[in-house]
């Protein structure tokens, strides 16, 4: 899949979010890199910042944009066709938005968000 096959397909994931929950989402920026971090090469995922959560009011003066990165090459090597890197960057996405909010990893897999 091209590069911007997987980021139409990014996309489309994001428009899945209902506008109610996607109107929450405050300074975070959504970004497709082909590699994974080294110490991590297998992630197809992850979120960098500080989730809603744990924000108080200081916080938000001067802070750059929370970080949802997520990995094309790692996605394609676990996807064996177009339709399942579709359906993998939708849960993708999903799950390192619900980072964003702070639900963390354990409640996100009791809830089937593996």
């Amino acid at each position: 899949m091209s590069r911007e096959a997987f980021e139409d397909a990014v996309r489309d994931a994001l428009d899945l979010i209902p506008a109610e929950l996607a109107a929450q989402m405050d300074n975070v920026v959504v970004l497709v890199e082909d590699d994974a971090p080294e110490d991590d090469p297998d992630l197809l995922g992850l979120y960098e910042g500080v989730a809603l959560t744990e924000r108080d009011g200081w916080w938000a003066a001067g802070s750059l944009p929370d970080r949802i990165t997520i990995f094309r090459n790692p996605t394609l090597a676990v996807c064996e066709t177009a339709d399942d890197v579709v359906d993998e960057v939708a849960v993708t996405v999903v799950h390192e938005i619900a980072h964003h909010f702070g639900i963390d990893d354990d409640r996100l897999h009791a809830l089937g968000w593996a």
